[in-house]
């Protein structure tokens, strides 16, 4: 049983790995900076790993160290670690790791690879068990299963750090600004990326990016749209209950599929879920049943009936993400008035996608912009940048914060969409109590 010390535990991907290297049979310490509670931290609890918020760890050279990429390599228990001659690994280098020791699924993309790999790894354990982690901090370890289900962010070029065996793509577009030059960074990334599987990719062939880039691996791409695409969703009808469609690889009929998810891009995770279950040669009406039965990724579009509205809860933090997920709403609750609330992770994102995130924001019928996150940014590096970068251009758009809830009160049979990277589900608890009181 080896000895690991996570840092940054409550961060999303590092907490799934914390669960995995448990379920695996190590002993598991955590360690976070930030002692409020965060929607991570109950299933750490419930597996018994332990948090931190001090020096009181005893360290040695027989500790693995990880730490999250948000952590700086001044923090004081990474000094620590170093000085006790603890072997240490970024996040994503021990991802690398992990990837190396089982047969592999990548999920890449700039939007929708959390939930594509949970619906793989939703669908896989129901079939015969695997191992994955996911973003939105579910991670899981099967000790008699050799598939491994791994999100894999471009973040920093991370994801070059993995051992596919499957590459997906579900598309690629402008992110990370902060980071990346420019478009064709980001695909140079993605090809580096895909190169690396053993057994080929499976791109979005609906996708402009992603069907752009010349790889040196066989491709399977995946879509409704594109009239060459391999792997093809036909028949295909969008209910305010779900979406269901029949799937045909290189015209030969696979299988009917029922998703009880809203959206195109939902169809195409999908697809792309179903593409890796064909390859793998699980049967069209297991796969269906376990489909059938996914209600989504922690955290994306989840709903809770209050009072006469309907309260949605999504990860949405880029541009495309607020646009879907408005789409949503649209899709399941035609007539309802959708009212959306954002707030935005970076400062450079927001600089960098101004008029996106607006034009998206437009999409619902009234938008709150909330103040912009920077745990990893000094907000001095970008004077003016604020949430009036976005409001200024709303057509029908207003300030909130914490505190201001009572400016949600008035919305009744609505939508109302809480959207953000970060923690505005506090915004909508303390709506929630408001409107109890009320």
């Amino acid at each position: 049983m080896a000895r690991y010390y996570l840092l940054g535990v409550k961060g999303a991907g590092v907490s799934a790995m914390a669960l995995l290297l448990k379920d695996l049979g190590n002993e598991v310490l955590g360690y976070d900076d930030a002692a409020d509670h965060r929607f991570t931290e109950d299933p750490l609890h419930e597996r018994n790993i332990p948090i931190y918020y001090d020096q009181s760890v005893p360290l040695d050279k027989d500790t693995t160290v990880v730490f999250s990429s948000a952590l700086q390599k001044t923090h004081r228990e990474l000094v620590r670690a170093r000085e006790a001659g603890c072997t240490i690994y970024e996040y994503h280098e021990m991802l690398g790791i992990l990837s190396k020791k089982y047969d592999t699924v990548c999920v890449a993309g700039c939007h929708g690879k959390t939930t594509t790999t949970a619906m793989i790894s939703h669908i896989m354990t129901h079939i015969d068990g695997c191992n994955f982690i996911i973003g939105d901090g579910v991670g899981h370890a099967d000790p008699s299963s050799d598939k491994f289900i791994l999100e894999a962010c471009e973040f920093r070029r991370h994801f070059l750090a993995y051992f596919p065996d499957y590459a997906i793509i579900t598309n690629i577009g402008l992110d990370h600004m902060d980071y990346f030059k420019d478009l064709d960074d980001i695909k140079d990334a993605f090809i580096t990326y895909a190169n690396k599987a053993t057994k080929g990719g499976i791109f979005c062939g609906d996708d402009e990016n992603t069907r752009s880039i010349k790889v040196n691996v066989p491709v399977l791409y995946y879509g409704f749209k594109h009239p060459s695409n391999d792997v093809v969703a036909k028949n295909i009808d969008f209910r305010d209950d779900g979406t269901s469609f029949d799937v045909y690889f290189k015209g030969e009929f696979y299988g009917h599929f029922d998703l009880e998810l809203f959206g195109e891009h939902m169809l195409e995770n999908g697809l792309a879920a179903i593409t890796v279950c064909y390859l793998e040669g699980y049967k069209a009406e297991d796969v269906n049943h376990a489909l059938s039965s996914f209600r989504g990724a922690k955290r994306r579009f989840k709903e809770e009936f209050f009072g006469t509205n309907v309260l949605v809860d999504d990860y949405a933090h880029h541009p495309t993400e607020i646009a879907v997920t408005i789409g949503s709403a649209r899709q399941k609750y035609p007539g309802r008035p959708v009212i959306a609330i954002f707030k935005a992770h970076t400062f450079s994102r927001v600089q960098d996608f101004r008029q996106e995130f607006i034009d998206a924001l437009n999409l619902a019928d009234k938008a709150f912009v909330m103040d912009i996150n920077y745990d990893r940014e000094d907000p001095a590096d970008y004077p003016g940048i604020n949430a009036y970068t976005i409001i200024s251009g709303l057509n029908n758009g207003d300030y909130i914060e914490q505190g201001m809830a009572d400016k949600l009160l008035p919305y009744e049979n609505s939508v109302i969409l809480f959207m953000s990277s970060k923690e505005i589900y506090l915004l909508e608890e303390e709506y929630k109590q408001k409107k109890s009181e009320k």
